[in-house]
């Protein structure tokens, strides 16, 4: 590790802590030369396995590059995509596996984006998932209306005994 102010290689830790997520290690460093004290970040590096065979560094936004495309022309903000990246991060390294298939990111994005928009959720779930007739969508539409009366049935049930329905 290069030390930020003199750039001198040796460097000495002197306390590690990992974070409460366990998705990083935070490390409390010296420099032996100029005796400058600094703070590093570990984190899990995540890797994509393409299904060419070929892997590269998760980038979260080219996942919401898709996702934006997705919500062209939808009352989806900016901050609400940035805040739907960070909660497919979040997935991913919670699942502990520095390896994710590509398959396992389009399947992490579904169901934050589905909460944020059915329509951007359609629109994405149609691509991923090779939508080939209106007969696909009309499925996906039917289990949407399905969840949601499910939803509304169980708000109904746990209303009359002051109990708030969890949401999600």
């Amino acid at each position: 590790m290069h030390c930020p102010y003199c750039k001198h290689v040796d460097t000495k830790v002197l306390d590690s802590r990992v974070s409460d997520d366990g998705c990083s290690i935070r490390r409390r460093r010296m420099c032996h030369d100029c005796e400058k004290r600094f703070t590093t970040v570990e984190l899990m590096q995540l890797t994509v396995l393409k299904r060419s065979g070929a892997t590269e560094p998760f980038n979260r936004e080219k996942a919401v590059a898709g996702v934006r495309k997705a919500c062209n022309g939808r009352p989806v903000t900016e901050d609400e995509l940035a805040r739907l990246g960070q909660v497919v991060e979040d997935q991913l390294r919670l699942a502990g596996s520095p390896e994710i298939a590509a398959h396992e990111v389009g399947l992490a994005i579904l169901a934050p984006l589905r909460r944020l928009d059915e329509v951007a959720y359609l629109r994405f779930a149609s691509v991923y998932r090779g939508f080939e007739s209106a007969d696909d969508f009309e499925a996906e539409i039917a289990l949407l209306r399905m969840e949601r009366a499910d939803a509304v049935v169980e708000e109904e049930t746990a209303a009359p005994l002051g109990i708030s329905a969890p949401s999600g």
